[in-house]
């Protein structure tokens, strides 16, 4: 092993030289060789996650001017390219040399060449950063181990919020996934993102906006999402929350699409995790941890009314880094949406800014990355390495014209199929493109998604075959409007949220419909007044719950025809689907194109 580790002789200690011989991994050290002879760097930092290795990094990125400090301690500021600001779908490729519908891919032999060309001497004249992870708690079934190479420090101080440390973990030649980025030349015309499912890689050159650079953020969703479907579990874009019930904490799991309320949903239970989670049977339950350990959220709108717990964080001495945000002349932050008195001129990703200039001082994609610690509701088993059991799914979309916004499925096929893998969602600054477009987005990972829905979704019927008990599935809609005017407030989520776990606890009775049940009046008019100290009148109740069965028919029909089209649908995806459209039918034969639920609670 020593004379396979020599080449690092010349660029570390023969302390570091003596860690890495200690856990006799010989497919890290190939790997290590590989890029830093690709790559070129002038120096190269092993961080073995030690505080003085997270403080190194961090002084780098201060002295790089990759990150500014601001006046609050422990704060930070990152600006990315102009044009770099999202999660470059046009630029992202799985490789594989069989298209897959939804996936965007490239034949992998072109693709490697071409990321491997790109990346060739990338790093000349910078230092090159190692650091090693686990994705999931330690120690515990659902633990995946992955290595970050990267030339950009903000890369690596952010793996260092988010992710586990665990170099001791990497003993004995154990499996783990590989992630190469380089800032490159910030090239935008030849940024790069290939992932490489078939050796478990992946590269990311011209970049450092966190969603295309940061390897273990939705980089390696990919390559996760590939694992579960292959070993039949679950690795999902859902925010896991604990929410109080009368008859103690119900941890659900909940996925929507970014900017459309997974992370002010996470917010009002004891949290877990924001965004991401792994999810496996364990003795016929349902058992999820999060992958991360910090959180990279929006904050466009993100003020102290709405969201006291991560205004909070984002005003208290600590670790926090802003991306894309206003820094002001003072060393304060500013963003869209605050409620603060906006500054007259300031700094942001396109250079100085003055309030006169007509422009946003933020981008509507602008972030913060924080550790889960900073959080006062964080739950006392977010690094459980057994998990929580789950007692509800959640699914949510921003859907301005159709959606009630809160319905429950009638099984878990009807709602993995119906809801989950019917999700269509108007599109936010999260992604390249035009925003509020509505689009197909089922369970709100097809930006992420590496293979066939059709073998994705039978793994996830799979896997419900396999539960003994079976979470409940709720479809929710934050987002439906009358006209030009929003039909709920931004608070009115805690009392959906509230009537879900009470149908998990079986506390409340619900209407019968051919979408699923939806609440009674009575029931909300109750939920409002306990949790909100509010009147919910009836005809609040008629907005916001009518059923508009025609247009409800004309997306079942859609999504039946893009499962029409996919050669592996399981069977089950266009019975379930065929069932809701006969059933949306006799509705429509019954009381028209829309209904209101007071009628439907009499009938």
């Amino acid at each position: 092993m020593k004379d396979d580790i020599s080449f690092l002789s010349d660029f570390v200690s023969d302390r570091i030289i003596k860690k890495l011989e200690s856990i006799n991994n010989s497919s890290l050290t190939h790997f290590l060789r590989t890029y830093v002879e690709l790559c070129e760097p002038e120096s190269l930092y092993v961080s073995l996650g030690h505080e003085s290795d997270k403080e190194y990094v961090k002084k780098k990125a201060i002295e790089s001017k990759e990150e500014i400090k601001l006046k609050m301690e422990g704060h930070t500021i990152h600006f990315d390219h102009p044009l770099d600001q999202a999660r470059a779908r046009e630029d992202t490729f799985i490789l594989t040399d069989n298209k897959i519908p939804f996936v965007n891919t490239k034949p992998r032999e072109e693709g490697l060449r071409e990321a491997l060309s790109l990346l060739k001497g990338s790093m000349k004249g910078r230092e090159m950063y190692v650091g090693f992870y686990s994705l999931g708690p330690r120690n515990s079934r659902f633990q995946i181990l992955a290595v970050q190479i990267t030339d950009s420090p903000y890369v690596i101080h952010s793996e260092n919020i988010l992710y586990r440390n665990a170099f001791e973990d990497f003993s004995n030649n154990k499996p783990f996934l590989k992630f190469i980025h380089s800032k490159g030349e910030l090239n935008i015309k030849k940024r790069r993102i290939m992932i490489d499912v078939k050796e478990d890689t992946v590269y990311s050159v011209n970049t450092t906006y966190a969603g295309n650079s940061v390897g273990l953020k939705k980089l390696a969703l990919r390559l996760t999402v590939t694992k579960a479907v292959r070993e039949g579990w679950l690795s999902e874009h859902m925010a896991i929350v604990g929410f109080e019930g009368d008859n103690g904490i119900h941890y659900f799991t909940a996925s929507f699409p970014s900017g459309s309320g997974k992370t002010s949903t996470a917010m009002l239970g004891s949290l877990i995790s924001d965004d991401l989670a792994f999810i496996r049977e364990v003795s016929g339950e349902v058992k999820a941890v999060n992958p991360e350990i910090g959180v990279f959220g929006i904050i466009q709108g993100i003020n102290e009314k709405d969201d006291p717990v991560i205004w909070e964080v984002l005003h208290k001495p600590g670790e926090v880094i802003f991306s894309n945000v206003l820094m002001t002349e003072d060393g304060d932050v500013y963003w869209e949406g605050s409620g603060k008195t906006k500054p007259e001129k300031g700094y942001n990703y396109e250079g100085v800014w003055n309030k006169n200039s007509g422009k946003p001082a933020s981008h509507p994609n602008a972030r913060f990355t924080v550790p889960l610690t900073s959080f006062s509701n964080l739950d006392k088993n977010y690094d459980n390495p057994d998990g929580v059991s789950i007692d509800g799914i959640i699914f949510g979309v921003r859907d301005y014209s159709t959606l009630v916004p809160a319905v429950e499925a009638f099984s878990w096929n009807h709602g993995i199929i119906t809801i989950g893998a019917s999700m269509e969602s108007a599109r936010t600054s999260a992604v390249i493109g035009k925003a509020d477009e509505l689009e197909f987005n089922p369970m709100a990972i097809l930006d992420f998604m590496p293979l066939s829905l059709g073998s994705y979704l039978n793994n996830y019927l799979n896997f419900g075959k396999k539960l003994k008990k079976v979470p409940k599935i709720f479809g929710f809609n934050y987002f439906l409007k009358d006209g030009n005017k929003f039909v709920n407030s931004k608070e009115d989520k805690k009392v959906w949220i509230k009537w879900a776990v009470l149908r998990v606890e079986n506390s409340v009775d619900a209407i019968y419909t051919p979408i699923g049940f939806i609440p009674y009046y009575d029931d909300l008019k109750t939920l409002f007044m306990k949790v909100l100290g509010k009147e919910y009148g009836e005809k609040e109740y008629e907005l916001q719950f009518s059923l508009k069965l025609r247009r409800y028919l004309e997306k079942t029909e859609r999504i039946l025809k893009v499962y029409s089209q996919i050669s592996d649908t399981p069977s089950d995806v266009i019975g379930e689907l065929k069932a809701q459209q006969d059933r949306l039918l006799e509705y429509i034969n019954k009381y028209g194109d829309v209904v209101s639920p007071l009628k439907l609670s009499k009938d």
